[in-house]
């Protein structure tokens, strides 16, 4: 499977020491699987850090990460988004948690990318003016793109430039 990274520079190979904590899915990588969102995010993290647009490309190798942990996330469920503001948090401090990626658990996880949309509502949850129920409720009809992030060595070993 082809994969997409966007970034203000070009990616030669995954570098887990160069990724952020505190994304949807905890500190790794993230690739999609749509070209076209994957040049938006170029946009955008230029506009933020400058650099110049660059999408980079990567060979998925599917049947290796099957030997691996994979978390996946079929839609944006109540499950998601749970795992989502647990990494996202930055207060989060039970790293047991089953909803939460903070120490790696995982070597891959694939799931649907929080928008702009999604982080409103995830916004509106932690400031207490939705309940869980709610937010679960305003994610039912949702189609997001998906998202592919890779948090261990062994994870991004099957990734191929």
């Amino acid at each position: 499977m082809i994969l997409y990274h966007g970034s203000n520079v070009v990616v030669p190979a995954a570098n887990l020491a160069k990724c952020r904590p505190f994304k949807d899915f905890g500190k790794g990588l993230y690739l999609s699987d749509n070209q076209s969102h994957a040049r938006q995010m170029a946009l955008r993290t230029t506009r933020i850090y400058g650099g110049s647009p660059t999408v980079s490309v990567f060979e998925f190798d599917e049947l290796a990460a099957a030997k691996l942990g994979v978390r996946r996330f079929d839609g944006p469920t109540q499950e998601w988004a749970e795992f989502v503001l647990n990494n996202r948090s930055r207060s989060f401090t039970d790293f047991d948690h089953p909803n939460s990626n903070h120490d790696a658990k995982y070597d891959v996880v694939v799931g649907p990318i929080a928008d702009d949309d999604i982080a409103l509502l995830f916004r509106q949850f932690e400031s207490g003016l939705i309940d869980l129920s709610i937010l679960a409720r305003g994610l039912e009809f949702r189609e997001l793109s998906v998202q592919h992030s890779f948090h261990t060595s062994a994870g991004t070993a099957t990734l191929l430039r």
